[in-house]
Formats: structure tokens, C-alpha cells, sequence
């Protein structure tokens, strides 16, 4: 059993998501019109083709969870085809599973079935693209403070635990955890990852106060040190070290980068950047450049010069074995343009997985078959070929 498998059986949800007046309120009304007609002129078994219209990975195990997990509620039965496995590569429109019962039953469930889908499916095809943009790059999820409340928080951790066991099965390193501990689970852990939140540095006046006093109330954990508060990034992580060189030279010390986009981290302009990128991958500024690439390379914030610098004061101080953490935006796109810099990364603290188009994230479904008879709207003819592939 996976990891996620173990973390879906506890994920059940407030027992009165699976009754029928919780749902009812919830769903598009005309789905509950059907539900009374069908009622009225006699049931049928109804089968779903469910979808998204974008490539994507699979990752609906929370919403068939779900369906399980009502079924059983309102004792009724249903029948679960998935056409691809947790995890795997689905193209545009390709049906996702078949789900198959009946319509008075399921007619009310299909509102909250496709919000459980899309957003999922998509976020894991970005976490998995993540990971295998920087493979030897260790992943935090941090993107709870961006959902929608605890729902969308869960549906995120689990798509990007799926997306990055999909690339840990091509040898990415990928998400090695998550920041919060309601869905460490996900990840194999007990509870979530991080040290110190900005307002902690705020709150103690300096960087090095707030390391000794994250030290003195945790001694046995590792100590990661969020340096950019003041704008002193290279000088106050070179203080911690020296205030701490045992646990640095035993490489139980991590700078986390998260300088914001308004400057340039400490000792940097346009100019030294470039310089920088010339010392350590000679090259890779020369070549032809979108805006924004040139951004994530030798622009402000938390760009790929930026971590060369730290790694290269850190090194020439002595303090080789100490981590770099990044943070602050790290998409694809900019996954990508650290790979090709090379930049010294060791863990990539990110919630941008989480889709940033929601058009692209509607999940939709079909009914292709009544009462096992093939029948469905024209124009999503297709929805039937992976079915009828399956019966023979």
C-alpha cells in the first residue's frame, strides 16, 4: 500500500459531507430536478465518463474516496472503472475513470465529484513537471496559505504528492514534504516541515537572535534560517554560521532565500549578477533570453545569481556543508531556468503548483451508457471508445 493509499483511508472527511441534505445543498439544481424525475418514471444505471480538457496527471483518488465513501453512507453501489492509474500521464479529454450506478443516486453527486477532480489532476501535473525540471532538487509543498480553505488545502498536498511520486518513478527527488501536519500524511510523515516564518526574525530583532532563540527552544531539530528580513542576506547567514559552526560543519544548518522582487539580494545589482552567472556557468546568460527567464536568472528577488552568491560566500567562509532553501515563486518555468544555471539549490520551498489558470481546471463528465446501452451527446462520441476497448 503507498503512502497515499494509507493517507486516502483517513481522509474521510466531516461525516456530514456524505449526507444526502449536505450535498443537495451544494449541487446545480438541475441535477436535482433529474434526480426527481428519474425518481418519478423509473431509475436506470447511468455510466460517467469524467474528464479533463487539458493534459494531465491523474490524481482523483480523494474524489473516488469520496464516491466510496457516500455510497456506503447512503448504502447504495457503484462501480469504479479507472482508465488510468494514480499518477499517470492522461492527454486532453482522454476519461479519467468510469463510474457507473445508479442515476437517482449519483445525479446529485456530480457537482461535488468534478470539484474534486480538475484543480487535483492539474496541480499534479505541475508538481510532477516540477520535479523533474530540478530531479536532484528536494520539494517542500507550501501552498496551503493559497488555498481556498481546508478542502482545497487537501486536494492540493494530495495532487502534489501524487505528481511527485510520478517523477520520483523516473528519479527525481521530488517533495520530501509539506509545511503543515493535517496532510503530512501525503508525504510519509507525521507532521510538517519549516522552522521560522518572517515575523519570528521581526519579533527578535536580528537574524542571529532568532536562530538562538529557534535553537534554544528546539535543540534537537535542524536549524533553517530565513535571511533576507533585513536585507542582509549573505552577511547574517555568514553570522549564524559563525554563531553555530559545529552544527554548520555538520550540516545541521540552512539559509532560506526568499529576498522579494522589489530588490536585489545583498551585495547584487544587473551587473554582478551577470558576474556572478560568468564565475560559476559560464554561457548560460549568453544564450538567448525571454524577459522573464532573464528575471529568474540575474534579476531581483530570489534569482539563480542570487543562490550562486550565497553558495559562493558560504564556501569561501568555510561553511560548504551548509544547506541553501529557496522560495518565492518557483514554478516550472522557473524550476527550468534553474536547472539550466545550474544553481546550487538543496530544497525549493513552493506552493506554485497550484494551478494559476482555474479555467484550465474544470473537470467535466458525460453519461455514455444508460442501463449498460450506449448513448451519448454528439460530439463526445470518444468518450465511448475507452469503454467499449474495456468490455472486449
Amino acid at each position: 500500500m503507498t503512502t497515499q493509499q494509507r493517507a486516502l483511508e483517513q481522509a474521510q472527511g466531516p461525516k456530514g459531507d456524505l449526507d444526502a441534505p449536505h450535498i443537495e445543498g451544494r449541487t446545480d439544481a438541475y441535477f436535482l430536478r433529474m434526480r426527481d424525475i428519474i425518481q418519478t418514471f423509473g431509475d436506470k444505471q447511468g455510466t460517467y465518463a469524467v474528464f479533463v480538457r487539458r493534459p494531465v496527471v491523474a490524481a482523483c483518488g480523494l474524489a473516488l474516496q469520496w464516491i466510496r465513501n457516500v455510497a456506503q453512507h447512503q448504502a447504495f453501489e457503484v462501480e469504479i472503472q479507472e482508465v488510468h492509474a494514480e499518477g499517470t500521464w492522461v492527454g486532453a479529454g482522454d476519461p479519467l475513470f468510469y463510474l457507473t450506478g445508479s442515476l437517482a443516486k449519483l445525479a446529485p453527486l456530480e457537482t461535488m465529484l468534478l470539484q474534486k477532480v480538475g484543480a487535483s489532476c492539474v496541480a499534479a501535473h505541475n508538481a510532477y513537471q516540477m520535479a523533474l525540471a530540478l530531479p536532484h532538487v528536494a520539494f517542500l509543498a507550501m501552498d496551503a496559505r493559497h488555498c481556498a480553505g481546508a478542502e482545497m488545502q487537501e486536494l492540493m498536498a494530495y495532487a502534489a504528492s501524487v505528481g511527485s511520486s510520478a517523477a520520483q518513478k523516473e528519479g527525481a527527488v521530488g517533495f520530501v514534504g509539506n509545511a503543515n501536519n493535517a496532510t503530512a500524511a501525503f508525504f510519509g510523515r507525521e507532521a510538517g516541515m519549516g522552522t521560522m516564518p518572517h515575523a519570528l526574525v521581526g519579533y527578535a530583532g536580528s537574524t542571529l537572535r532568532a536562530a538562538e532563540m529557534y535553537a534554544e527552544r528546539f535543540p534537537d531539530q535542524h536549524l533553517t534560517v530565513l535571511v533576507d528580513y533585513f536585507g542582509r542576506e549573505v552577511s547574517d547567514a555568514l553570522e549564524v554560521c559563525r554563531r553555530f559552526p559545529e552544527r554548520a560543519a555538520a550540516g545541521e544548518i540552512s539559509v532560506r532565500l526568499d529576498t522579494h522582487g522589489g530588490r536585489f539580494l545583498e551585495g547584487l545589482d544587473p551587473q554582478r549578477s551577470y558576474d556572478v552567472l560568468e564565475r560559476h556557468t559560464p554561457g548560460t546568460i549568453r544564450r538567448y533570453r525571454s524577459e522573464k527567464e532573464l528575471r529568474y536568472l540575474v534579476g531581483t528577488g530570489v534569482s539563480a545569481a542570487a543562490i550562486w552568491r550565497m553558495r559562493e560566500a558560504l564556501d569561501e567562509a568555510g561553511f560548504d556543508k551548509v544547506k541553501i532553501v529557496v522560495s518565492s515563486g518557483f514554478g516550472i518555468a522557473k524550476c527550468t531556468a534553474m536547472y539550466d544555471a545550474s544553481a546550487p539549490i538543496d530544497i525549493v520551498g513552493t506552493g506554485s503548483f497550484l494551478p494559476s489558470r482555474w479555467s484550465e481546471t474544470y473537470a467535466t463528465s458525460d453519461i455514455v451508457a444508460y442501463d449498460g446501452e450506449p448513448r451519448v451527446k454528439v460530439g463526445r462520441e470518444f468518450l465511448l471508445q475507452k469503454l467499449q476497448e474495456r468490455k472486449h
